[in-house]
């Protein structure tokens, strides 16, 4: 039998990072790429007007070569959104499963823009927000990767 990862035992602690602009977003997009999440730990607060994902995140700051692999649970929050649209997503199946590819920002006038979650399989969804406001955090402590793999993006 294995014990799960520990935060003590990495090299790295918990993640907490914020997003105000577009370089401070590339590396939240490089840290959460190939995440994975069910469909059912999206949610958009309209009210709140924020839009979150709870994430099974790879750890990439770990370097690619760690062994074992891990991954840590992460809440993906993006404030100030206005509306969310999807594609490519059947959001009336409540097993499917996601993976998340990258986070960019398309800005438009006064600082509004959207976020755009690029997703596997051609899916993406769109988050229209008054300024860019993202953060990345870690919830949980690290945990084996299930698959015991690093993924893999062929060139």
């Amino acid at each position: 039998m294995t014990d799960d990862a520990r935060f003590e035992d990495a090299r790295e602690a918990a993640l907490n990072l914020g997003a105000l602009d577009a370089d401070d977003l590339q590396i939240i997009s490089g840290l959460a790429q190939d995440s994975v999440f069910p469909m059912t730990e999206m949610a958009w607060r309209p009210g709140a007007r924020r839009f979150a994902l709870l994430l099974n995140r790879f750890r990439w700051e770990e370097g690619a070569a760690r062994t074992p692999p891990e991954r840590v649970q992460a809440l993906l929050v993006v404030d100030g959104v206005l509306h969310v649209a999807s594609h490519g997503i059947d959001r009336a199946d409540p097993d499917l499963i996601l993976s998340l590819l990258s986070v960019t920002f398309e800005p438009s006038e006064d600082g509004a823009g959207h976020v755009l979650l690029t997703l596997a399989g051609d899916g993406a969804i769109r988050l229209d927000v008054e300024a860019l406001d993202v953060t990345l955090k870690d919830v949980t402590r690290p945990y084996l990767a299930p698959s015991g793999k690093t993924p893999h993006h062929p060139d």
